[in-house]
């Protein structure tokens, strides 16, 4: 089985050094009531369920999947409603719920990290309790005082779950063209008919109801996106009392046979004018599921953080053990037939590619989980639109900077295993299969490249790029520490400011330039936020004593020399446009026949 023991100190360096998170909470009116020594025990009591709970049922679920009986039932595997029952009874449903409807109020910066720790040690259980989480935050934004009252407290408590039902099977992310439809009753109620795919737990068995956020079109509502509405669609109507009324008339047709997050139920969710009840204004729908867009793609981030962090952990363990061939240097185990491959600089160089990652992603989910805080909860107005701003900006890159990384670093880890990496009993390959969906859904990818450099960069003239450059510059500036981040740092934001200008002078005349460009400015501008927060560390690390820090500083070293490099080759991409790849005709894609 694999091990994952929660790398504690780690997260308590992120808050406490390099963020000062208990300076920042007590000086938050809206935060006071948060303080470090009950967020220690948060995460104590976290490490202990994921390693001790959790982590013991992720390799039988994969074996075992969800499973869909044909009658509308679909069960979870072995161990997993006790655990969930578990989970939800000691309150972690609710960890950042409002505390006016039975939520404990913490914020982003908190839960981001009991996040990575669930998604750590079993990425399909986490699924289930993150999408209630994002229904809760989506219902708190938008929904009315009395919706608020009905649903919040019992999905905060974990007795009723939630989901969040958008794709269609001919939509994905082109959501203008949606086809359910919601038909108003006199009653102030809708019938709402249609099919959404791809609904992560839109149905189990470990809560009594689920209640369906759903996205769906009202009669002459008008074309495209801004035509849709949301609406609360309840699996069991509840009465006045709050008690569970009759049946809804929704189903789930079928359930996905998938890659990997086999033990995730991903449904096919069937409406046949069922009851549901519209949440915020007719053809507000999309703006209020774009409330809870930014948490959930930078919990996505989190998914593929927690992949490389269990990948990490367990490739290390057997470097440690495995014997092959002999040292470079000098015999280490000369009683031994062979010396542990930890001694060979390439399985170092894989093992640092992915430690690189996993400490680089905690810190930026971190950062934008601070400015995500301050945006939610600031008081003070100026400040809480700059962080919005940078929230804007960041999100994508959140969502699929470090799912990308974190992919390529369970590959790398993988890859220590050798030919066992490839055997299901060693884990690693589930690890693998797992973490690539974290790169698909809450927007593919290269959606997420396309929000980032057409939406966050070209539409605004860059406006956000030039405020970002200008905090890191100011930071690394007065920096403190002596170390090689800092010019690094600095060389990557001209690279960017370089590749920005670049791209805004080329779009005017190359239609095809933003998309053709996105990802590879995506991945350049990941590697400069990268270099930001190992100088963020770096600078906390400084002047403290002990392994812990200096080995910080060290870490640093590795990324400036062996991983930040590739900022260049992702800069030539860009700089080279869109025309490389448009200049086929289009038979040059024909498949011949046979």
């Amino acid at each position: 089985m694999a091990v994952y023991n929660a790398p504690l100190n780690d997260m308590r360096f992120i808050l406490n050094d390099v963020f000062n998170a208990n300076a920042f909470w007590q000086n938050n009116d809206n935060l006071a009531h948060v303080d470090m020594d009950t967020v220690d025990m948060i995460l104590e009591e976290m490490a202990k369920l994921t390693k001790n709970v959790l982590l013991p049922i992720n390799r039988s679920g994969d074996e075992e999947g969800a499973t869909f009986q044909g009658d509308g039932v679909v069960t979870t595997p072995t161990g997993f409603k006790e655990a969930y029952k578990q989970y939800a009874e000691s309150g972690w449903v609710g960890l950042s719920g409002n505390s006016e409807y039975g939520g404990q109020g913490f914020p982003k910066m908190v839960t981001m990290l009991t996040e990575e720790m669930v998604f750590t040690a079993n990425q399909s259980f986490a699924l289930y309790p993150n999408l209630t989480v994002g229904a809760t935050l989506c219902l708190n934004a938008a929904a009315s005082e009395e919706q608020k009252q009905t649903y919040l407290e019992k999905m905060y408590n974990g007795e009723w779950a939630g989901t969040m039902c958008l794709t269609e099977p001919h939509a994905g992310t082109d959501l203008g063209i949606i086809k359910t439809k919601a038909v108003p009753n006199d009653d102030g109620s809708y019938d709402i008919s249609g099919t959404k795919i791809f609904i992560t737990g839109g149905e189990h068995d470990l809560t009594e109801n689920i209640i369906h956020l759903v996205l769906a079109k009202t009669p002459n509502a008008p074309e495209g996106s801004k035509g849709i509405s949301l609406f609360v669609v309840p699996k069991f109507l509840v009465n006045e009392d709050g008690s569970l009324g009759e049946r809804n008339t929704l189903a789930v047709g079928s359930i996905e046979h998938k890659m990997g997050i086999k033990a995730s139920a991903t449904c096919v969710m069937n409406f046949d004018s069922a009851k549901g009840w519209m949440v915020g204004a007719e053809n507000t729908g999309l703006s209020s599921m774009f409330i809870m867009m930014n948490y959930e793609r930078v919990t996505m981030g989190l998914q593929g953080l927690g992949g490389a962090e269990l990948a990490y952990q367990n490739a290390a363990l057997y470097a440690n053990d495995r014997g092959q061939g002999r040292s470079d240097t000098q015999l280490q185990s000369p009683e031994k037939p062979a010396d542990a491959i930890i001694h060979h600089a390439d399985v170092r160089r894989m093992l640092l590619n992915a430690k690189t990652n996993t400490e680089a992603s905690r810190c930026f989910a971190m950062y934008v989980a601070k400015n995500l805080d301050e945006e939610k909860f600031s008081t003070d107005p100026e400040a809480a639109k700059a962080a919005s701003a940078r929230v804007a900006l960041l999100t994508p890159v959140a969502k699929a900077f470090l799912t990308d990384k974190a992919l390529e670093a369970t590959i790398d880890c993988q890859q220590v295993f050798g030919g066992h990496g490839y055997i299901r009993e060693w884990g690693m390959e589930q690890i693998v299969r797992d973490t690539r969906i974290a790169q698909i859904y809450e927007g593919t990818n290269g959606i997420q490249a396309l929000d980032l450099l057409g939406r966050k960069v070209a539409r605004n003239n860059g406006k956000y790029v030039t405020h970002f450059l200008g905090e890191i510059r100011d930071f690394v500036n007065n920096m403190q520490a002596n170390h090689g981040i800092k010019q690094a740092t600095l060389d990557a934001a001209d690279t960017i400011e370089a590749l920005t200008k670049t791209v805004l002078s080329n779009i005017g005349e190359r239609k095809n330039e933003i998309n053709g460009c996105a990802v590879d400015y995506m991945h350049a501008f990941g590697y400069l936020c990268y270099s930001y927060m190992f100088a963020l560390m770096v600078e906390a690390a400084d002047g403290q004593e002990g392994e812990f820090y200096t080995n910080k500083a060290k870490l640093a070293d590795y990324f400036v020399g062996r991983v930040l490099p590739r900022i260049d080759a992702h800069a030539q991409m860009v700089q080279a446009g869109s025309d490389p790849m448009m200049n086929f005709d289009l038979d040059y894609f024909d498949v011949p026949a046979n």
